[in-house]
């Protein structure tokens, strides 16, 4: 009898291509959640036009959009192919939000600001713990950059923290009637 638990056994089909796909499947859903994050940005800036908050938004936005650039090139440094099924999916999934319920029928609610920044602050968590796993891996896979990681990451946190302090702008005039 082996006291080999069924986890340490290493299954004959786990190979090298089995991470390889699973890193695939893991990037492409990153690069799925940033195209939402990208277009919710964009039409944050859009939709607050001549506003504090769009101008306030604007460089984020851009960010935002080349962090999504440069999760693209990371993955064809890594030969990781781009799922296009996934990045519509994203897309979609970011146009099908603006249709959530915010108490009004054709106007913009005043909550629909706070939801908004509190749902591309979720997005940014997510981008960060995707540059924190990419930075672990970068210590084993030469494709990738320790020094271009850690400036992501650092680049991630400060927009948590300018779009926390952006909804907490919010707070007030979303809910002054409670």
């Amino acid at each position: 009898m082996h006291d080999r638990t069924r986890s340490a056994i290493r299954h004959p089909l786990q190979t090298r291509h089995t991470g390889t796909a699973l890193l695939g499947i893991y990037l492409n859903d990153h690069l799925a959640g940033a195209t939402a994050g990208a277009e919710r940005a964009r039409h944050m800036v859009r939709s607050y036009g001549g506003t504090a908050l769009a101008a306030a938004m604007g460089p984020l936005s851009a960010e935002i959009v080349e962090d999504r650039a440069t999760l693209i090139d990371l993955m064809e440094r890594l030969d990781i192919p781009v799922r296009h099924y996934k990045v519509y999916a994203g897309r979609m999934s970011e146009r099908v939000g603006r249709l959530k319920s915010n108490g009004r029928l054709v106007h913009r609610s005043p909550l629909s600001p706070l939801l908004e920044l509190e749902a591309l602050r979720l997005g940014v968590e997510g981008k960060t713990a995707l540059w924190q796993t990419l930075r672990e891996l970068a210590d084993r896979e030469e494709r990738l950059d320790p020094s271009l990681l850690d400036d992501l990451l650092e680049r991630a946190r400060r927009q948590q923290d300018v779009l926390e302090e952006l909804r907490r702008r919010q707070i007030g005039a979303a809910l002054r009637e409670a």
